[in-house]
């Protein structure tokens, strides 16, 4: 019996992952305060799918917390901080500090049309 007939894929299946998704890199790239619910919805994602078999929470998780690290890097960390705290404070107070009232944006877009 050859290797082909063997394995009727040919290859694995099951894709790799790209580079920085693992699950180590993802955890590296972020800040301490997402690392740990990282950690904690990934333990919870990985005993679900050892109990149903699927793995698609566990790609879920990947995938969120992926799009969060590469944000991270992308910004630097202590703009990423600054980002949260300040959507931190609007989730507390329900106004954004640094939001430009409405009636100023429309005078701007009037002015800009001639009226």
């Amino acid at each position: 019996m050859t290797a082909a007939a063997g394995n009727p894929y040919g290859a694995s299946p099951v894709p790799a992952l790209p580079p920085g998704t693992s699950p180590a890199a993802i955890r590296d790239a972020l800040i301490d305060e997402e690392r740990a619910e990282f950690e904690q919805a990934y333990q919870q994602a990985l005993t679900e799918a050892s109990q149903t078999l699927d793995l698609n929470r566990v790609l879920d998780v990947l995938r969120n917390y992926h799009r969060i690290a590469w944000m991270t890097q992308k910004q630097g960390p202590e703009a990423h901080r600054r980002m949260l705290d300040k959507a931190a404070e609007i989730l507390r107070t329900g106004k954004n500090p640094d939001a430009v009232p409405l009636e100023d944006h429309l005078a701007l877009i009037n002015r800009k049309l001639g009226r």
